[in-house]
This record gives C-alpha cells, structure tokens and sequence, in this order.
C-alpha cells in the first residue's frame, strides 16, 4: 500500500496547476504532431519510461531509479539525434508560419502575385500538362529563400507563360531545377530544392514532388509542379500535396491567402 504522504503532490497550488496544464499541451501538440509518424511509437516507450521513473521515486525504489535516470541522460541525447528531421521540420514550421508572431515581430509582409502574373502562371502550367513538359515553379512568399536563389542562375524577367514554357522543356540549358518567382518577377532558374525525408508518400509521386514537399516543409513558399509522366498538376503548401482537377482550381490556389492570427 503507498503511504498517504506520497500523495503530498495533490495538495497543489496556482503555479502547479499552471505548470501542469502547460505539460499537458505541451504532450498534446508533440502528440499531434508526430501522430501517424514512425516516431510516435518512440515516443510512447519514452513517456512509458518517465512514467516508471515517476512511481520508482514515489515509492523509495532507489536502484531502479538511478538506472532510468542514467537511461534518461543518455537518451537525451540520443533523441536529438532520432528525431532530427522532425525537430527541424517543427521549428521551420514556426518560423514560416504566414501571419504568425514571428512575421509580426519582424515586421515581414506577404507577396502577391497579381492577376496577371497568375493569368500567365495558370496558362503556361495548361500548355506543359498538355505536352507533358515537367516543371517546377516556387512562389515566394515572406522567405526570401536567397541559398535556393543561388544554386540557380539570376534572370529577372517578366512573368510570360511563353518564358516559363521555354525554360522547361527538354532542349533548354535551365530546364532542370526549378524556377523562383517573387516580387511579380521571375527571379532565377535551374535551382535546387530540398528533398524531403518523409517516407510515407505514395509510390507515384517522383523527385519533382519530393523536391516541392522539401522546400514547403522548411519555408512559406508554395510549389507548382507538372508531372512529365501523367500530364498533371500538383500544387503544394506547407508539405501537403493538392492534386489539381482544372485551371479553376490552380487560379483560386494561386490567390492571397488570408493570413492566421
């Protein structure tokens, strides 16, 4: 039976009940967030464990709590490591998030594209679906994104679905890569984007793809990509990939997006 004393924790106070609470959403969001991730199994063994140690200390069991302590202290580290990649997609996701404190803090606005670029936009993606040219095309936002910039080359030139079309197929020296446009310009070519880790996209979905998902996962831009093999459109945000069913579609997509408080 556990003496009446070990439950000395109930008798609780206004920073305990704060501090519990702030624990709670704390577990709450990393749950969400991994949820349906290869680490959420991970990170039940770690929360078994804590709980372990928790009654082990509460019940004097002096051994068995030096050994999870030492556990513990490794595994700190060793988590770091595990979960790298998501750690570094969580805290991009802080930073890029539009609207958020971060954006306010440093006073950073949103770009729009503009009627006309996304007229020009919409019709050159049309034209390469139908040839089944692939494309890449990154439209910045608030990330100025200047390290993709420079694995590419610097054109600066006008918004033409001509000049889009001309980029990308298969004859042109900057068709590989993809194309940068922000500030109503066509900024660069042939740039390299981040490929993602994640593992649990369907089979049909190549480097192209890979490359838009990595890219939205890390900032605020958004990716277009045409499919080589399927003359279809995707448009990808925040790491999600939306098949496009018709141009309607890709121009409401193409549209400013209310900013999230």
């Amino acid at each position: 039976m556990i003496p009446l004393e070990l439950l000395g924790f109930l008798h609780l106070g206004i920073v305990d009940v704060l501090d519990i609470v702030v624990v709670a959403i704390v577990i709450y969001v990393v749950f969400r967030w991994l949820k349906g991730s290869s680490a959420m199994n991970i990170l039940i063994a770690i929360l078994a464990l804590l709980a372990i140690r928790f009654v082990a200390s509460a019940m004097n069991m002096k051994l068995l709590s030096t050994l999870l302590d030492a556990v513990i202290n490794v595994g700190a580290i060793a988590l770091i490591v595990i979960f790298q990649p998501e750690i570094r997609q969580f805290l991009s996701r802080l930073g890029r998030r539009r609207g958020g404190w971060l954006d306010r803090l440093l006073g950073r606005k949103g770009e729009d594209l503009g009627a006309q670029a996304s007229k020009e936009i919409v019709q050159a993606c049309r034209d390469m679906a139908e040839s089944r040219t692939g494309a890449l095309i990154v439209i910045l936002h608030k990330n100025a994104l200047e390290d993709v910039i420079e694995s590419g080359d610097r054109i600066d030139a006008d918004i033409r679905s001509r000049l889009i079309e001309n980029i990308f197929v298969k004859d042109s020296p900057l068709h590989d890569g993809a194309i940068i446009i922000g500030g109503g310009r066509i900024i660069a070519a042939r740039c390299t984007l981040p490929i993602t880790e994640r593992k649990d996209l369907p089979a049909k979905y190549g480097m192209r793809h890979k490359s838009a998902v990595g890219l939205t996962e890390r900032s605020d831009a958004d990716v277009i990509v045409v499919s080589e093999q399927r003359g279809t459109i995707s448009f990808v945000r925040d790491g999600e990939i939306f098949p496009i069913a018709g141009m309607n579609e890709l121009k409401l997509k193409l549209e400013p997006q209310k900013e999230k408080e």
